[in-house]
């Protein structure tokens, strides 16, 4: 398992660039870049150049004020700012591939609209701990793995493999065509995390602390499982409930190989 979980590469800082040729450059040379943000009213030839070619890659765009752009660079922009990522993003059938190479069974994570960087890095770090084979991020609505993300997951997203997911419907279909059983969990089941079978190649869906898991997104389970509450507070932080899942799913899988 070390093997592969360890092709992520080392980075050790958040890089942020910004001007249209620079920006422009990132892109033609497939750097992967988390988001683009342009100024709203930006019309010029290069804005849609870069537009378009970011639409192309599936980077997500974001037109904010100038104002914004501004704080960000003290105003050397040239009206778009782009955010490089500090991991490289793998295929999902890569990622497949190289854990039946290895002889293992899957353990994935979904995190559904999970914006806060510290609870994604806070799963990273439990993830990694336990041996999860990757995590699958949206490309539009998820926290950025950023220098605050990489730094609360105490540099385990530099060694557990990351993809980003610019159809989170066709990725869900792809791995239940591929044999994994999709686990989401959710308040909305009858079923107790412990009472379901855990140990099959499986992947597990969290959803955001606000709303949970979108229905569209919960129809692709194979099975809803719920983490019981027996105090007054209505919820657990998702990093909490995401060690709670995950550390079962391995006692299950430790306990079968007995």
């Amino acid at each position: 398992m070390q093997e592969f979980r360890h092709r992520a590469p080392q980075k050790k800082r958040e890089n942020m660039i910004y001007g249209i040729h620079p920006v422009l450059e990132a892109l033609e040379a497939g750097k992967e870049i988390e988001k683009i943000m342009l100024q709203r009213d930006g019309k010029s030839n290069a804005f849609r150049e870069i537009m378009s070619l970011a639409t192309r890659l599936e980077v997500p765009l974001q037109k904010v004020p100038s104002e914004k752009l501004d704080n960000l660079t003290r105003g050397a922009h040239q009206g778009v700012v782009a955010f490089v990522s500090l991991v490289d993003y793998q295929p999902i059938e890569n990622i497949l591939m190289g854990i039946y190479d290895n002889g293992e069974s899957p353990l994935l994570i979904i995190l559904d609209r999970v914006t806060d960087v510290r609870n994604l890095g806070a799963i990273a770090r439990t993830a990694e701990c336990a041996g999860v084979h990757a995590l699958i991020v949206p490309s539009r609505g998820s926290a950025l793995i950023n220098a605050d993300a990489v730094k609360t997951s105490a540099g385990a997203l530099n060694n557990i493999a990351v993809h980003r997911s610019p159809n989170l419907k066709e990725t869900l279909q792809y791995l239940k065509d591929s044999g994994l059983c999709i686990v989401a969990v959710t308040e909305h089941a009858s079923n107790i995390y412990y009472q379901s079978d855990l140990s099959g190649p499986l992947v597990l869906i969290l959803g955001s602390e606000e709303d949970g898991i979108s229905p569209e997104y919960l129809k692709y389970a194979d099975k809803k499982v719920q983490i019981p509450l027996f105090g007054s507070t209505g919820s657990l932080n998702v990093s909490v409930a995401a060690g709670i899942a995950i550390f079962e799913t391995l006692r299950q899988r430790n306990s079968s190989n007995l």
